[in-house]
């Protein structure tokens, strides 16, 4: 045989290295699953009943950026407030719940900045929730 003859290329793909590592994966993951803690999920009983939920406080910025208080969980009535009054009312209604909801209902011509102003005051206050109160276009 002649020592200089070509190499011809090789077209097959060698498996038996993938096979040994497949087996090898394959090995680590049985013995690995079983000592994996698994979580535990608390399901909800039949007889438990969820809180109610809780009525949020509303408060309303008019056109002239006076503010109202709306207690939903109550009469429902408006009340004119100062920011003063808006911080008591909070602080109130907080010392009876923690997680006690608050809505904000501005005018749409309202300056931004006023709604923000009122937001600082109920973070001051640490309400958790704070949600924007908005209305549906008509068609």
């Amino acid at each position: 045989m002649n020592m200089r003859q070509k190499r011809r290329l090789m077209n097959e793909i060698n498996v038996v290295p993938y096979i040994d590592v497949m087996l090898v994966l394959l090995i680590i993951f049985m013995i690995t699953a079983p000592l994996i803690n698994s979580g535990q999920i608390e399901l909800p009983q039949i007889g438990k009943s969820l809180k109610p939920a809780i009525a949020p406080l509303q408060v309303i910025i008019k056109a002239d950026s006076s503010i109202t208080l709306r207690d939903l969980a109550k009469t429902g009535i408006e009340q004119k407030v100062n920011r003063a009054q808006l911080v008591e009312a909070i602080k109130q209604k907080q010392a009876r719940n923690i997680d006690q909801p608050v809505v904000i209902a501005a005018d749409k011509s309202v300056r931004y900045e006023e709604v923000i102003k009122v937001m600082d005051i109920l973070q001051e206050q640490k309400v958790g929730k704070v949600g924007l109160l908005a209305t549906q276009k008509k068609k």
